[in-house]
């Protein structure tokens, strides 16, 4: 099922990032009608149209900022997570790069519904040409009164500012990004109390995703049915999903979650099945830290709670689709070197329990590995997850439970026949990583 994309209908077009481009097309204008009406009722709207976290989570947006503590003398915030760190994952890059306005546009109207007059993107730090373009729309939409003081004579004050980030995968929890803003290092806090509750220096703060943003002037134009209409119960509006790894045509896709993930893969409107005739093995849907889906579980909606029906989670919509040439060995090792790199180091589990998980997975893909290693596997991510601050140490943990379980007999191979024996002529780890 394909739908006429929304969040990304002009990028392709030339000067789609700027202020008259986007004033053009009817830019600004759900800012407008948000100006006219009380907070409460953008919230009520954002709440009805269904509007679902698009960073991972998948938490109502409109709860969210209903939680935001109102009866309080300190300022709000909200902060615009654009660290988009998770692998497989480039969804929101394009949408700041080709659409600012929509992302500031979505920022001041968040701002005006839970009481705010400061928002922050927090943008990852490898993204600096991103950040330029942001900056970029930032200056027109202060010149031309969209931002700053008494916003197009409303009397409603709202400035945005970019922060770019230092490059840690951790700061796009929510709660480490908040301690990254105020200067720190970007390690999770103990929840509660919430960011809702004392979250940027210690004040109220809603923190949303990039693409969650740029669907709310959608929602507060168009209305909450008509966003509602636009996907399955509960799993309404456009979304953007990013399909990479072995496929004829990879990139970002905008259709509704209607769409199956099979659609997504094979459809000639997406991704147009697999590079060079392969057979498909195995789907990671939703960026690398949930569960692999195998070729006969695809054919469910690719929606928060299809895909949750299906045994793994949307996560982030970055789906990464492997062939029959890729080696679940080798694809836990890679993933276990970038968690082992990325812990903040903060929980013992975490920090100690990657680093014996990439020891382990390396000695068996070498083929130094024994069989009883594959149960030392299991038993160390066993005691990482669900045992840390935050969900990086259950998104470690997954490539291993995942990969042994749909394919321990890989594992077994690799113990058994002394290496790969996918590349049975590359035994030692230095050609074993180049074969992969």
């Amino acid at each position: 099922m394909t739908m006429q994309p929304i969040l990304t209908q002009h990028v392709r077009e030339p000067n789609s990032f700027t202020l008259d481009f986007y004033l053009r097309h009817q830019g600004y204008e759900g800012l407008k009608k948000a100006l006219a009406l009380p907070p409460n009722d953008i919230i009520e709207m954002v709440k009805q149209s269904g509007l679902r976290g698009r960073g991972g989570a998948g938490f109502p947006t409109g709860m969210k900022w209903q939680f935001v503590l109102k009866d309080t003398p300190k300022p709000k915030y909200i902060a615009c997570n654009a660290d988009e760190s998770e692998p497989g994952t480039f969804k929101d890059h394009v949408l700041m790069e080709r659409n600012p306005h929509l992302l500031i546009e979505g920022c001041a109207i968040a701002c005006y519904a839970i009481g705010a007059k400061v928002a922050y993107i927090y943008i990852r730090g490898e993204f600096y040409h991103v950040q330029l373009a942001l900056e970029r729309a930032l200056d027109e939409a202060y010149a031309a009164g969209w931002l700053g003081k008494n916003i197009q004579g409303s009397g409603f004050d709202c400035d945005v500012y970019v922060h770019r980030g230092a490059g840690a995968y951790e700061a796009g929890e929510e709660t480490a990004l908040l301690e990254s803003l105020e200067g720190k290092r970007a390690q999770p806090r103990i929840k509660p109390p919430f960011p809702a509750v004392a979250g940027l220096y210690g004040c109220p703060t809603a923190v949303n995703n990039v693409e969650t943003l740029c669907n709310v002037p959608l929602i507060v134009k168009n209305g909450a049915e008509w966003f509602t209409a636009l996907g399955p119960e509960k799993n309404g509006g456009p979304k953007l999903y990013c399909i990479s790894g072995h496929v004829a045509r990879p990139g970002v896709y905008e259709t509704s979650m209607s769409t199956t993930m099979k659609d997504l893969v094979f459809g000639a409107d997406f991704a147009q099945g697999m590079a060079n005739g392969r057979r498909l093995k195995a789907v990671i849907p939703g960026g690398s830290s949930v569960p692999i889906l195998l070729p006969d579980q695809l054919d469910v909606p690719a929606s928060f709670d299809g895909i949750q029906k299906a045994g793994s989670l949307l996560g982030s919509a970055g789906a990464i689709v492997m062939d029959d040439t890729t080696c679940m060995v080798w694809l836990a090792e890679n993933l276990l070197h970038f968690y082992q790199h990325e812990s903040c180091g903060k929980c013992t589990p975490c920090r100690e329990g990657t680093d014996w998980l990439l020891k382990i997975l390396r000695r068996i893909e070498r083929g130094e590995g024994e069989m009883r290693d594959l149960d030392l596997l299991q038993s160390v991510a066993d005691n990482i997850n669900g045992k840390t601050l935050c969900a990086f140490g259950d998104a470690a943990a997954t490539p291993v439970l995942t990969t042994l379980k749909h394919f321990r007999h890989e594992f077994e191979a690799h113990v058994r026949e002394g290496g790969c024996p996918l590349h049975a002529g590359w035994r030692r780890r230095g050609t074993a990583a180049a074969a992969h």
